[in-house]
């Protein structure tokens, strides 16, 4: 597999080697030690999800405390989605900036977001199938949301979507401007300083 840092840092882009023949396709999705390689430890992996959504459904800008934050990695089984990937991390040199990937069952690519950075899926289409493996379990107590709408970010999606579904949660989430004022967002030091902290413990 061919692993690719995006320009939002700690988070990467896995593109799969397949093996097709006449019965269908074959490829590894995750390789925990080639993961580890880049990132500096493998993925703690504490739990794995399963989203269904629906053309145009939006789901984010989604995160969670540090520590113990929760690492993602993401790919799509069904379908067609970009997912995004939001340097949220207060005092990080990349504040506010974003990238993303095209996720389907053509390229098969998954994607990497490292603890303390947003992220957000859109469904380009009907029972579009995303699939991750997480670093913790769920705790509703340490989860935040970012408004995915919100301009001072700018996330760009498709135009040929007539119309964005969010939940009644992210239709009101604060924009990151607030959360920057509430104290909420994960500190660039403290993340960095919890990164360190994995790869000394692995090594």
């Amino acid at each position: 597999m061919q692993i690719r840092e995006l320009s939002v840092p700690d988070s990467y882009e896995i593109t799969p080697k397949q093996f097709a023949d006449d019965r269908g396709v074959f490829l590894e999705w995750y390789r925990f030690d080639k993961l580890e390689e880049v990132v500096g430890h493998p993925l703690d992996l504490r739990q794995a999800n399963t989203s269904v959504s629906k053309r145009g459904v939006v789901r984010g800008i989604h995160y969670a405390d540090v520590p113990p934050g929760q690492g993602k990695y993401v790919t799509v089984t069904h379908g067609r989605g970009i997912d995004f990937v939001v340097d949220i991390r207060e005092g990080s040199p990349t504040f506010g900036q974003w990238d993303s990937v095209i996720l389907d069952t053509v390229d098969r690519r998954a994607v990497y977001v490292a603890e303390g950075l947003g992220h957000a899926f859109i469904a380009l289409t009907d029972d579009a199938t995303l699939t991750y493996l997480v670093s913790d379990v769920y705790k509703p107590g340490a989860e935040h949301d970012i408004n995915v709408l919100d301009p001072e970010i700018g996330l760009v999606f498709p135009p040929e979507l007539d119309e964005l579904v969010l939940s009644p949660k992210d239709k009101i989430a604060p924009t990151l401007a607030e959360r920057l004022a509430d104290g909420s967002l994960p500190s660039y030091a403290a993340v960095k300083e919890y990164y360190e902290a994995n790869r000394k413990e692995r090594n």
